[in-house]
């Protein structure tokens, strides 16, 4: 991959058919400052097992400890549950243990050299407890600590560090134990966690953040979804229960066939925010469930309406407002900058046709309280998934469109935007996605878990539309973001981030998105890609050359992405017609076998490599490889 990288920066190629022309004298269109930014929800283990620093499962109990996370351990050891024994109506269930009991984790805890870990649990009963980090089979012990005085006969919380000493091998297969030194003793919730990213309290795993840190992320969309949805009413993501100590959360049965235990929960996701340096948009619940279930415009539904204005509230309000008083209580008093509210999740689904009286009530009700806020429709747009029903009552000020589709389509849908009429809403690209799999919602564990190299080049090529028409899409997010790569952990087969346990890759189609979202100017160059050669599929044909050019105006940066989708290397001839001059040029390239795939054992097997290029001026040729994303910076004069 480098050599062939490293030949295609030979500027002497032979003269090139095909002619790329970049006009400086003409205006182009504003680039939306918000355009690139992220997409979560809790699919695939991103907050549980992901993102979210708890490295125990089943923390609660509430899942069943006989056939999840929780197990005897050692001869003799027993476990019973008590589903109505613990230590309050949010955490009903205790573990009674006779012997030892183990937790695994999320397929595995994580063990690192010098590392502390803090552990917490409720519990009561034994004269002391010991807490240990071992190997599965027990023969090895990573870290110890003592739990004294635990005799209380009522529950108790207490908390302990394990630390590692220098010596050890990083693994994923360990797990914790709990030995009482004298009698049995109960469990009604515990706690593990390792080193979060910023040391923040509850907070998040640091090698997945830094990845997300890495992309540059205008925005953070949360919390998702059809997590925001859930499946029925009692399962929607209800923020207010996911404020305050973990202990006082009772989570819920997520979307995809496990439990969420909300430790990711609004705070979390709004101190996500400020850690990427990323502004938050919130999406509401707006009355519709993923079983087809609603609540009709009306008195019905003014109490989800105020729970969305308490939740605004809640984000943006100074302290001496209630909500904004809990969020200071909760540790953060200053408020989140907040510009955009979703109204729901693909809406267009509802086959009752409730959603716009639903979206008419929130949105007046949100204008009138935050008239600065814009409003984003979750249907009305012009073909994407679940576009069903136009609002006509009310003018959204975006509208949120979804596209998960094979990678030649995702290449067709390229010059989508350029057809757009100007005179409608702005459009955000909520989720969008290229597969190379058939449905990969279906037998996920068999497929994918990320994207290859053909995707990431269809994902590029639609970047390029996007960003062509960046006066009309204001906003695009990826989905869905993560996915632990363990078979089980997983219900979608092309997702943007893998990990385990322990380790962490991005995808060749991160890698692409992070090298556009690092490399963009704020207004586009009109650019004419002429002579270029096309690829074909069946009777059908696409450009094999996909480009766009933005330009920073205060520096003279001027930003040229190219994406060969062909099997060839092509030579271009680079003409930027207005440019007095050039001060230097830096490609960065992606390429490779379309089926190539990033995993755990090979993270960077395709990632980007970085060159200087020489005797650039205001015409050059440069060679692009076959089946490649670059993006060329060029400073002007």
């Amino acid at each position: 991959m480098i050599l062939s990288l490293l030949a295609s920066a030979i500027l002497s190629a032979p003269q090139a058919q095909t002619t790329l022309t970049v006009d400086l004298t003409k205006p182009g269109v504003a680039v939306s400052p918000n355009l690139y930014g992220l997409m979560t929800e809790e699919i695939n283990h991103s907050y549980d097992g992901g993102l979210y620093g708890e490295l125990l499962g089943n923390r609660s109990l509430k899942d069943d400890p006989a056939v999840l996370n929780w197990e005897g351990a050692g001869a003799g050891s027993t476990i019973v549950v008590d589903r109505r024994g613990g230590m309050s109506d949010v955490m009903p269930v205790a573990l009674k243990v006779h012997g030892a009991v183990a937790n695994q984790g999320f397929w595995g805890i994580p063990v690192r050299p010098s590392t502390t870990y803090h552990l917490t649990v409720w519990a009561k009963g034994a004269h002391s407890l010991e807490a240990s980090l071992e190997s599965v089979d027990g023969s090895t012990t990573y870290a110890h600590a003592s739990v004294l005085d635990m005799s209380s006969p009522v529950w108790l919380k207490y908390t302990v560090d394990l630390n590692t000493s220098a010596g050890i091998m990083p693994t994923k297969d360990a797990r914790l134990v709990l030995r009482p030194t004298g009698g049995d003793f109960q469990l009604s919730m515990a706690s593990l966690m390792g080193p979060t990213y910023n040391n923040r309290p509850n907070g998040s795993r640091p090698d997945l953040m830094q990845l997300l840190v890495d992309m540059k992320p205008q925005f953070l969309r949360f919390p998702g979804g059809n997590y925001l949805e859930g499946n029925i009413f009692r399962e929607r993501f209800n923020w207010k229960a996911t404020l305050g100590p973990i202990e006082s959360r009772p989570g819920h049965l997520a979307p995809w066939s496990y439990r969420s235990y909300d430790g990711m929960g609004l705070l979390e996701f709004l101190e996500w925010c400020e850690d990427m340096k990323a502004k938050p948009l919130l999406a509401v619940f707006a009355g519709y469930t993923l079983s087809r279930d609603y609540v009709g415009s009306g008195t019905e539904l003014e109490g989800f309406v105020k729970d969305a204005l308490d939740e605004i509230e809640y984000v943006t309000g100074n302290t001496n407002t209630k909500w904004g008083a809990q969020r200071a209580k909760d540790g953060h008093p200053k408020p989140f900058p907040l510009e955009c509210v979703e109204v729901g999740n693909e809406d267009g689904f509802d086959g009752s046709g409730s959603y716009e009286g639903r979206f008419v009530q929130f949105y007046d009700a949100i204008k009138k309280k935050y008239p600065h806020l814009q409003v984003i429709s979750t249907t009305g747009g012009k073909d994407s998934i679940g576009q069903r029903f136009k609002i006509t009552k009310r003018r959204p000020d975006i509208i949120d469109e979804h596209y998960y589709d094979s990678t030649w389509q995702m290449m067709a849908f390229a010059s989508k935007y350029d057809r757009y009429d100007r005179k409608g809403p702005k459009i955000f690209v909520g989720e969008w996605a290229a597969q190379d799999v058939p449905a990969p919602w279906i037998d996920a564990q068999h497929k994918g878990p990320t994207p290859n190299m053909n995707c990431a080049i269809a994902d590029a090529a639609f970047m390029t539309g996007m960003e062509r028409n960046s006066d009309l899409v204001v906003m695009a997010c990826y989905a869905p973001l993560l996915v632990n790569v363990n078979p089980g952990g997983r219900q979608w087969a092309v997702n943007l981030i893998g990990y385990d346990a322990l380790d962490s890759f991005g995808s060749p189609s991160y890698y692409a998105q992070k090298m556009f979202m690092a490399n963009v100017g704020d207004h586009t160059v009109p650019t004419v890609l002429a002579g270029a050669p096309i690829q074909t599929q069946g009777n059908q044909t696409l450009p094999g050359i996909f480009v766009s050019t933005t330009r920073d105006t205060k520096s003279g940066t001027l930003y040229l992405k190219v994406v060969n989708a062909l099997p060839t290397d092509e030579p271009v001839s680079v003409v930027l017609n207005g440019a007095k001059s050039v001060k230097g040029a830096v490609l960065t390239s992606i390429n490779g076998d379309p089926k190539l795939m990033n995993t755990l054992a090979e993270p960077k097997r395709v990632a980007p490599i970085t060159i200087t290029l020489g005797d650039v001026g205001t015409t050059f040729k440069q060679t692009f490889a076959a089946h490649s994303v670059n993006v060329i910076k060029v400073v002007i004069q």
